[in-house]
C-alpha cells in the first residue's frame, strides 16, 4: 500500500487531533492509523498518523508545505513526513558474531522487513560467505586504532554511494566516532546485552554467571556519542536459573539479542519511533 506517515511533536493544546484529521479528510485522505501521547510533566503532545496516498489529492512533494501552512504553524509543530515507498535502504555492520545478522537476513528473505539491504560492512572476513549467499554485497574494511578515521571515511563513502537511509550495528564490535554519528542522527541502531554497565568487557555472560544473575536481556537503541546510552527503542528479558551453564547463558542471551534488534528495526521501518531528547515514544 502506498502510504504517508506524519510524526508530530508540539505543545499540548486543544484541537490538534481534530485539525490533523480535518486536514487529511479535506484532501480525501483515508486514515489508516492515528495515535497520540501527552507528556503531562512537559505539557508536550506527540502524534503519529498514517494514511493512504492513492486517493490523496495533494502531490507527495507538496504535502509537507501545505501541512505546515494549514496546520503546523498554528500549533507550533515540529513534524516529519515519511513515505513507505520507495523502500528505505539499510546497511548492516557486523564483526564475527553471526546470530543477529542471520536473523535479519532471514526475516528480510521471508518478506518480514520492508527494506532494501544493498550492502553489509564488516571489519572481518568471517561472515562474507553468509552475506553473499543472500545475494548482498559484502565489504571488508579492517579497523585498527591507527586506521580508524580512514576506515570510517571509506564506510561513509559506501553508505553515500548506496544511498543508505539508516545503519544497523548487528554486534559490530567497534565504537563509531562522533563524526560518523553526525551523518546519521537517530538513524544508527545498536544492540547490546542489558548487563551494561554492570558487566562490561568482552565476556559479560561469564561475569553474569559468576554473579548468579536471574534475568538476562538485551537493549536496542539509537547510537549517540555517549556509549550505549542513546534513546532506547526496545528491550527484552529472559529468566535464567542456577543450573544454566555459561554456554546456556550465551545462547539465551543471543536469542534475546536478535529478537530485540529485529523488533527495533521493524519499529524504525514503520516510523513508530519518535525520539525526543534521550528517550523515545513508541507508537505500538
Amino acid at each position: 500500500m502506498n502510504k504517508a506517515i506524519l510524526l508530530i511533536q508540539c505543545p499540548d493544546q486543544k484541537g490538534i487531533v481534530a485539525e490533523v484529521s480535518r486536514f487529511l479528510y479535506s484532501y480525501n485522505g483515508n486514515i489508516l492509523e492515528i495515535d497520540q501521547h501527552v507528556d503531562e510533566e512537559l505539557s508536550l503532545f506527540f502524534m503519529r498518523a498514517s494514511w493512504e496516498l492513492d486517493s490523496f489529492s495533494i502531490e507527495k512533494d507538496e504535502i509537507a508545505s501545505k501541512f505546515e501552512k494549514e496546520v503546523a504553524l498554528n500549533f507550533q509543530m515540529d513534524f516529519k513526513l515519511y513515505f513507505n515507498l520507495p523502500r528505505p535502504r539499510m546497511a548492516i555492520f557486523v564483526s564475527k558474531l553471526s546470530h543477529c545478522l542471520f536473523d535479519i537476513l532471514g526475516r528480510h528473505h521471508a518478506g518480514q522487513l520492508e527494506v532494501d539491504i544493498p550492502l553489509v560492512i564488516s571489519n572481518h572476513q568471517d561472515l562474507k560467505s553468509i552475506v553473499e549467499a543472500f545475494d548482498i554485497t559484502f565489504y571488508h574494511i579492517p579497523v585498527t586504532a591507527s586506521t580508524k578515521l580512514d576506515s570510517e571515511k571509506k564506510q561513509i563513502d559506501l553508505l553515500q554511494k548506496y544511498q543508505v537511509d539508516f545503519v544497523v550495528l548487528a554486534r559490530y564490535m567497534q565504537i563509531v566516532s562522533a563524526d560518523f554519528i553526525k551523518n546519521y542522527p537517530n538513524r544508527i541502531i545498536n544492540i547490546h546485552h542489558s548487563f551494561l554497565p554492570a558487566f562490561v568487557g568482552a565476556k559479560p555472560y561469564h561475569a553474569a554467571y559468576e554473579r548468579g544473575v536471574k534475568i538476562i536481556g538485551a537493549t536496542a537503541h539509537y547510537v549517540t556519542e555517549e556509549l550505549d546510552a542513546g534513546p532506547i527503542i526496545e528491550q527484552e528479558v529472559a529468566r535464567v536459573r542456577h543450573h544454566n551453564t555459561i554456554s546456556d547463558l550465551v545462547q539465551i542471551g543471543q536469542d534475546v539479542e536478535k529478537v530485540t534488534l529485529s523488533k527495533a528495526i521493524k519499529y524504525h521501518l514503520d516510523r513508530k519511533v519518535l525520539a525526543f531528547k534521550n528517550k523515545t515514544i513508541i507508537f505500538y
